[in-house]
């Protein structure tokens, strides 16, 4: 059996029509195969085989499971160029989970799903919460409970985040003394079920320090043995804009607002002043005076006016701003992820093979180099396949720590260390 697909254009959209095709194809070919081959297992096989080859192929730069993660997230966010019923969606997911099993890198889809659901609920896009938590059960029936672990976490911490925001609320009002001052609303979430996210020590304004003490001193009163990690990258504001043609509702990120504000206190700053103030990086300040400065809102006049940022700019606060909204969201420049979710999904397979390697040799006590790779790879294939040169360099980094070593007669064979 083959199958041939075209692609004419590379864009995101492009690549939404490209699963939806895919999805279609594969309907094609296994009404076929039920109607027409009365469910016949070779013919099943045969199905199998062909979509295993052309899935697990990159597409204009992208690998499936990412276009799948991405087609996921387009579906169950809000705002998402698929337009469907309840119905319909649920029976879509159900398809897409059916693709994932002929993907090899399973591990790299929950990576890519992971980060996209962590924004889908960390700044309230999804569109439903129940079709979120029917896909987890579905990818759990697909690929074991340890694939969504992670996943079933962040939807029950986000519940247990809302419950402890009422609690404060309820400390803040039983407590006159407790005042932060502005609005506030944290969401309290467990390391170890999301993604990881920079955390600076970023000099909050005078504005927002009040508020962060009153939290953590709210959190004590909860339980002594947590520590509490700021993640302003995450955060967002609301601030109202005193302009001279009209007051307006700004809505931007924590780093943001933590810039404009520096301008409550001072007419015009430069560059290096800026990101003393606040203590990021070069990376973080450049986007965000970007954002302020150069893009569709100008809030800060750069000088010299040019389109980039540079160390030698200094910048001003835009008295004479104003737009025909009377509240306005200031998007900062979007981060391409896909380099630091390799990067992370390369780390854990690592550990991944290393674990592979010492349950093996733990059971087996002694085997050869042949016969322990082609159990690393039967172990590990139902997420990922893993490279054999991979799996030998694991091995010498094994036995470099004193888990496993070589027999002295017979360099292929190895010996388990208890």
């Amino acid at each position: 059996m083959s199958v041939c697909l075209c692609l004419s254009e590379p864009d995101s959209v492009g690549l939404q029509v490209f699963v939806r095709k895919v999805i279609e194809l594969h309907d094609k070919y296994l009404a076929y195969v039920s109607d027409c081959f009365q469910n016949h297992t070779l013919f099943h096989k045969a199905l199998k085989e062909a979509f295993e080859i052309f899935c697990n192929k990159g597409v204009s730069g992208s690998s499936s499971a990412e276009l799948l993660a991405t087609f996921c997230d387009n579906i169950l966010k809000k705002g998402g160029s698929e337009k469907l019923s309840d119905e319909a969606i649920e029976e879509t997911l159900e398809k897409v989970v059916k693709l994932l099993a002929y993907i090899s890198d399973k591990d790299l889809f929950a990576e890519f799903y992971r980060k996209k659901l962590a924004r889908r609920l960390l700044f309230d896009k999804s569109a439903n919460d129940d079709h979120e938590r029917s896909i987890l059960t579905k990818l759990k029936q697909q690929c074991g409970g340890q694939f969504t672990s992670k996943m079933e976490g962040m939807v029950t911490d986000l519940t247990l985040a809302r419950e402890n925001q009422t609690s404060f609320e309820e400390y803040l009002g039983n407590n006159a003394n407790a005042n932060p001052g502005i609005d506030l609303t944290v969401t309290v979430l467990t390391t170890g079920f999301w993604p990881s996210y920079k955390s600076f020590d970023l000099n909050l304004p005078v504005e927002m320090v009040k508020c962060v003490e009153v939290f953590r001193e709210f959190y004590q009163t909860k339980t002594k043995h947590r520590k509490i990690t700021w993640i302003y990258s995450l955060g967002t504001c609301n601030l109202i804009g005193k302009f001279e043609p009209k007051t307006m509702e700004l809505i931007v990120t924590t780093y943001q607002a933590s810039a404009l504000l520096l301008f409550n206190t001072a007419d015009r700053l430069s560059y290096s002043e800026i990101m003393a103030q606040l203590n990021l990086t070069d990376d973080d300040v450049v986007r965000l005076l970007h954002s302020l400065s150069c893009a569709k809102y100008k809030i800060l006049i750069k000088d010299p006016n040019t389109k980039t940022i540079s160390p030698t700019d200094s910048f001003e606060f835009n008295t004479k701003f104003t737009d025909k909204m009377r509240r306005i969201k200031i998007p900062l420049p979007p981060v391409d992820e896909k380099k630091k979710v390799i990067e992370d999904v390369d780390k854990d397979r690592r550990y991944a093979i290393d674990a592979s390697i010492v349950r093996i040799m733990k059971s087996r006590k002694t085997l050869c180099h042949q016969p322990l790779v082609m159990e690393c790879v039967a172990q590990l294939g139902r997420m990922f396949k893993p490279d054999i040169k991979a799996i030998k360099k694991r091995i010498e980094d094994l036995i470099s720590r004193d888990y496993l070593e070589r027999d002295k007669d017979n360099p292929n064979l190895f010996r388990y260390l208890a």
